[in-house]
């Protein structure tokens, strides 16, 4: 799976305009996701200039006078890993307060800069924020790809695809971090996955908090990836260590601060009862997790439960990646009951629209796998747009009012 290692980022066009009225913009996301090449391309066509903060003299420049250092800079300036440098943003905000003309600076941040006290306060109101993914199927294909819009106008046809077999556990195995995806083959690329993680938890992680079992932290990520697509289990997460439950859900958010780790919030509704209140667990990438529990595609095709799983998050990010350039907000959440009847993804839209989708690794789908989308349609009733069982099929059918089976390719083409 070759790939050239700079891509068309679809973010490009919401970056351009929020450059165009917002004094300052932030785009985050994790490390070598391609935040700097993205904020360098736009910048170099339009006058930036380039600083980062992983440069040690400028951090320390940056941190000793932040005033001063805020006065020197130019009119258009890229500032890179800001979070490492926190007691920039009051002196940011008094530039932008002085002076508004939008474009002024271009934030970069591989932790979520946006859980800093410091930063929330100082330039609330004058920034507008991207969050940037590693690469979605629909970018590496070159397309546009917004299944989100589909999905909520209900737009499915009959319609005859191929099976993507094998060639889908490649492409969850192989995940979508530009850096690992450039590599020959997935052996490269997994050892390049295990290396960030080391590099990430020693660096990253060492600076936002102080932490005393810091080598817990890539055994806890490898049994969070064990738990990957599942209802999120602290117990089952701290049993292995001499901690206590709190310290591990401390440590769950500090890794999710750095977006290695998703939490699906559940859905609800007054309309049901006994429904399932916690979240579930997603890695952030499953050429991560894939590359920590050293899962390989012959593997995937071999274990069909474990298939699944990782399906389920690859599918996850990618919807979620895509939603990342969906022309309004899209929320994303999980329905489970009490008596196991589940939706592995609810989507609701800014205008309060819903739709459903469930995850299938089979090439077949019956009338029974979209029971969860039955019920999750009964419960929204005017507000549900359609419910989805996506599979590695060959067919777009409807099973119903408003209920269609499609393959998973039909993600990333058009």
């Amino acid at each position: 799976m070759n790939a050239p290692f700079l891509y068309p980022r679809h973010l490009q066009e919401h970056l351009r305009e929020a450059l165009a009225d917002s004094p300052v913009v932030l785009i985050h996301g994790p490390r070598q996701c391609g935040k700097s090449t993205l904020a360098r391309q736009i910048g170099e066509q339009t006058g930036y200039v380039y600083h980062t903060f992983d440069d040690d003299v400028l951090r320390a420049a940056a941190s000793s006078d932040p005033v001063r250092f805020v006065g020197d800079l130019g009119d258009r300036v890229i500032l890179d890993e800001v979070q490492r440098v926190p007691e920039l943003f009051t002196s940011l905000k008094a530039a932008v307060d002085r002076n508004r003309t939008p474009g002024r600076f271009i934030l970069t941040g591989s932790a979520n800069v946006l859980l800093v006290p410091m930063l929330a306060d100082s330039l609330a109101g004058r920034m507008e924020i991207l969050r940037l993914h590693p690469l979605a199927q629909a970018e590496l294909a070159g397309i546009r790809g917004d299944f989100p819009a589909r999905l909520f106008k209900g737009e499915f046809k009959i319609a005859s695809h191929q099976r993507l077999g094998y060639e889908l556990a490649e492409r969850i195995v192989a995940g979508g971090y530009p850096a690992a995806l450039v590599r020959s083959t997935p052996r490269r690329r997994a050892v390049w996955y295990r290396d960030y993680i080391e590099t990430l938890v020693q660096r990253d992680v060492r600076q936002l908090a102080r932490i005393s079992q810091l080598e817990a932290l890539p055994r806890l990520l490898t049994l969070a990836a064990c738990q990957t697509a599942r209802i999120l289990n602290i117990s089952d997460l701290a049993s292995p260590f001499q901690v206590s439950r709190p310290t591990i859900r401390d440590y769950l958010t500090l890794l999710g601060n750095v977006f290695l780790l998703d939490e699906l919030p559940p859905w609800h509704s007054n309309r049901l009862s006994r429904l399932v209140k916690t979240p579930k667990l997603h890695l952030g990438d499953s050429g991560v997790a894939c590359a920590l529990l050293g899962i390989s595609a012959e593997t995937l095709m071999a274990d069909r439960q474990l298939m699944g799983q990782m399906l389920e998050t690859f599918v996850y990010q990618e919807i979620r990646r895509q939603a990342g350039w969906h022309e309004s907000p899209v929320s994303f959440y999980h329905f489970r009951d009490k008596d196991g009847v589940e939706v592995d993804m609810v989507l609701e839209s800014e205008g309060r629209h819903l739709a459903g989708i469930e995850v299938k690794a089979a090439s077949t789908v019956t009338g029974a796998d979209f029971r969860g989308l039955k019920k999750l349609r009964d419960a929204a009733s005017e507000r549900f747009s359609a419910g989805v069982v996506l599979y590695d099929g060959e067919v777009t059918a409807s099973f119903g009012d408003r209920l269609f089976a499609v393959p998973i390719r039909t993600l990333w083409e058009t």
